[in-house]
C-alpha cells in the first residue's frame, strides 16, 4: 500500500532533502523514523530536492508498506523526529500515485530583509544596501512567463534531461522592510530560484536593465546571470497534485 506524508522542516541543520554520504539530510531522518515505527526498512521518495539550508513549509513524500496504517502514525512520528521536522498529515493513496511525477506545480518564496533583524537571521537574507526598485524587479520577473528554457539559471554541473520549465507566476511583494519573491512552475532546476532572485536584485539595484535581464535568459549561459543568493531565505511553500 502506498502512503503520502505531508511535512514541513527547517532546513538550517540539513544538507538538503536528499540522502548523501557522511552528511545529515531530511530524507535520512524520515527514513529512520518511519522504519523505526513500522519495524521494517522504509525508503521514502520526495516530491523534490531542496538544497542545503533551504526550508519547506510544505513538502510531500511517499513510501510503500504492507501494513494498514492509521492517522495515529502522525503522532508517533512527530514524537521521535527532530523538532525541526514536523509531519502535518498522512494519506492512503492509489498504488500508482507518485509524489514527484504526479505533482502539477511547485511554489517557492524567497525572503529578503532590508536591514538587520536578529530574529530572522535563519529565515531571510539580510541586506544593508540601498532599497531595490520593486517595480523594476516585477517588470523583469514578468519576462520569466515568456520563456521556457532557463539554462542560464541552472547549476552548470547538473544531470537533467531538459532545462525547460513552465513558470506560471513570478512576482515580488514589499511589506515594510521585508521583500518576498513568489514563483510557481511545474518544475525547477537546481539552484534556479536563488539564481533568479540574485539576477532580479541586479535589476532592482540598477546594475542591469530589464532588457538586460531578457538577454540573460536568452543567452542560456549561467555566467551571465547574477549571484546565487543564500539558501536560508528560500522556502518550498506549496505542491499541487
Amino acid at each position: 500500500m502506498r502512503y503520502f506524508i505531508e511535512l514541513s522542516y527547517n532546513g538550517k541543520n540539513y544538507h538538503g532533502w536528499q540522502i548523501q554520504p557522511d552528511v545529515i539530510s531530511v530524507q535520512e531522518k524520515l527514513n529512520n523514523a518511519i522504519s523505526t515505527i513500522l519495524q521494517q526498512d522504509i525508503q521514502v521518495v520526495g516530491a523534490g530536492r531542496t538544497d542545503t539550508g533551504v526550508h519547506a513549509s510544505q513538502m510531500f513524500a511517499h513510501f510503500d508498506s504492507d501494513k494498514k496504517l492509521e492517522k495515529q502514525i502522525i503522532f508517533k512520528l512527530n514524537s521521535i523526529l527532530p523538532n525541526d521536522i514536523f509531519i502535518q498529515d498522512f494519506y492512503r493513496v492509489d498504488d500508482e500515485k507518485h509524489v514527484r511525477f504526479d505533482a502539477l506545480s511547485r511554489s517557492y518564496e524567497y525572503k529578503i530583509w532590508l536591514g538587520r533583524n536578529p530574529f530572522l537571521l535563519d529565515f531571510s537574507w539580510q541586506i544593508h544596501s540601498q532599497k531595490p526598485d520593486v517595480l523594476l524587479m516585477n517588470k523583469a520577473a514578468k519576462l520569466l512567463l515568456e520563456y521556457t528554457d532557463f539554462q542560464c539559471f541552472s547549476k552548470v554541473k547538473t544531470d537533467v534531461y531538459t532545462y525547460n520549465c513552465d513558470v506560471t507566476e513570478a512576482f515580488w511583494k514589499a511589506n515594510n522592510n521585508e521583500l518576498t519573491f513568489y514563483i510557481t512552475a511545474n518544475r525547477f532546476l537546481r539552484n534556479m530560484v536563488r539564481a533568479i532572485v540574485g539576477t532580479l536584485l541586479d535589476v532592482g539595484l540598477g546594475k542591469i536593465s530589464v532588457e538586460d535581464f531578457r538577454k540573460v535568459i536568452e543567452s542560456k549561459n549561467r555566467s551571465n546571470a547574477g549571484l546565487s543568493v543564500p539558501a536560508k531565505g528560500l522556502f518550498l511553500t506549496n505542491i499541487k497534485y
